[in-house]
């Protein structure tokens, strides 16, 4: 029934019905992520300290950052180089050698004058999405710098210039933080990730194996590049790539085959024959056309990023709550904590067909006890199913109305088109096919002109068949008697000749 209320001017009617909460209009779609994650996700990783079993909590400027692009590699494989190849320029402390020259992360950003910026004061910037790195202490931050100059490239994207890993121990002695946890945060944030690999250097030292290890869920952003490709003929090219694809496949335990681009990313002229000179302008034409598109997809990429994150904080409130509901009220919580720990997977078996989570939304069981080894469990919260619902109806319905309201953002050619521009003497230099002049020319004998077979030779001319002939050996001389009787016949012979009835002498022999 209608009615006035007694004093006001309050009309109720009991019978309308109740309108459906409107969605939020954002500006952009950060804007939304930053709404959403502040207001509904972030106050769970809180209560079940999801920032200390995995990433750091987010902050406004993780959300508003440009697209980070990290390259990672051992010494001398053409880092820094790769990165004055895309600027066109140097960038400040930028240091380049066959000897391992970076020491340190470098974050090359754009900036009005060139200049270098260490690393605490980079980590204490709230328009700089670095305040993560305050974790690892001052031993990091050491060791970490920022580089602005004005280049039109840097206007879309920042560049991550990363040490070169040595091989054996000694790069452990001197290093005062994690280098595989560093990597790790750095690809979390990441859009692109670049392995790069030399020509001549294929192998893969341990310290680099473990970074590469630590890269295990972002897989999809990972661009393998075998640079200085042009330094060996097309035969050992061969070669070379298919021993980078056995060692890859060592340590990448995956099913698909990662791509990997060839070229030679420097300032040079490319070298070797017509052929390898195609195959590299392709190749390097097709990495430059993805990093061109990571602007574009910089949007999707943090819906995406954000999307595995609430998964993975769902995941991780329900095996806390579980454990919680495991652990006596009063006494014995220390052997209680060290027994279930002991037999963690067991309940990870437990939490995953009592709710039918995913198994890849599980953590790490070693990681896991590790951390949780150091915490008390009857201080964290019981499970709480409204925050666990909200974060559900995060995933079922406010990311879609977001993306749903912004089906254009970051699909518009302008930040295409944009980068392009920034990238046009690269492609200038690509599509630059004049040989140095030192460059090893493979090219085909010139043709030699046909002469007429000769005439056949005379008969004449014939040379007759081969003649065998036998020389036989002198006859021995006749012996001295023969000779006397010889004589005494001669002698007998030429006193009778009166008688006219002589013998006539033997032929000589």
């Amino acid at each position: 029934r209608r009615g006035w209320a007694t004093g006001s001017c309050k009309f109720t009617d009991s019978r309308m019905p109740k309108k459906e909460p409107v969605a939020e209009i954002f500006e952009s779609v950060s804007d939304g992520l930053k709404q959403l994650y502040r207001s509904k996700i972030r106050p769970i990783e809180e209560a079940y300290k999801f920032g200390e079993f995995y990433s750091p909590y987010m902050n406004d400027s993780d959300f508003d950052a440009k697209p980070m692009v990290l390259l990672l590699g051992q010494y001398s494989v053409g880092k820094t180089s790769f990165i004055k190849y895309l600027l066109g320029r140097d960038f400040p402390g930028a240091h380049i050698g066959p000897e391992p020259t970076t020491d340190r992360f470098i974050a090359v950003m754009h900036g009005q004058e060139d200049k270098t910026t260490p690393g605490n004061a980079l980590a204490v910037s709230a328009n700089m999405p670095f305040r993560g790195l305050e974790m690892f202490g001052n031993g990091f931050l050491s060791k970490f710098q920022g580089a602005q100059l004005d280049s039109p490239l840097l206007h879309h994207v920042t560049l991550i210039d990363t040490p070169g890993v040595l091989s054996g121990e000694k790069q452990r002695i001197g290093r005062t933080y994690s280098f595989t946890e560093v990597c790790a945060w750095f690809a979390s944030r990441a859009d692109v990730i670049l392995l790069l690999f030399d020509a001549h250097k294929l192998d893969i030292s341990d310290e680099f194996k473990e970074a590469i290890e630590a890269l295990k869920g972002h897989d999809d952003k990972i661009r393998v590049v075998l640079n200085k490709a042009d330094a060996v003929d097309s035969q050992k090219l061969l070669r070379i790539y298919g021993a980078l694809m056995w060692s890859l496949g060592k340590v990448i335990k995956t099913p698909e085959c990662m791509r990997v681009y060839i070229g030679s990313f420097w300032d040079q002229p490319l070298r070797g024959s017509e052929w390898s000179r195609q195959l590299f302008e392709m190749e390097m034409r097709d990495l430059l056309t993805d990093l061109k598109n990571v602007p574009k997809n910089a949007a999707v990429r943090k819906v995406n990023e954000l999307v595995k994150r609430v998964r993975l904080a769902k995941a991780h409130a329900y095996i806390v709550g579980h454990l919680k509901k495991e652990m006596p009220s009063y006494f014995g919580a220390q052997k209680a904590q060290a027994k279930l720990l002991a037999n963690i997977e067991e309940h990870f078996l437990k939490v995953h067909r009592a709710h039918s989570l995913p198994v890849g939304d599980f953590p790490d069981v070693a990681k896991f006890r590790a951390v949780m080894e150091g915490h008390d469990l009857t201080k964290f919260p019981k499970l709480d199913t409204k925050a666990i619902a909200a974060m559900e109806h995060v995933l079922a319905h406010e990311i879609p109305k977001l993306m749903a309201q912004f089906p254009q953002e970051g699909t518009v050619s302008h930040s295409n088109s944009a980068v392009g521009s920034a990238l046009t003497h690269v492609e200038a230099h690509v599509r630059s096919t004049t040989p140095p002049p030192q460059q090893i020319a493979y090219a085909p004998p010139p043709p030699q002109q046909q002469q007429p077979p000769p005439p056949p030779p005379p008969l004449s001319a014939v040379p007759p068949p081969l003649q065998l002939s036998v020389v036989l050996p002198p006859a021995a001389p006749p012996a001295a008697a023969a000779v006397q009787d010889a004589a005494d016949g001669s002698t007998s012979r030429g006193g009778g000749g009166g008688c006219g009835g002589g013998v006539a002498p033997a032929a000589p022999p």
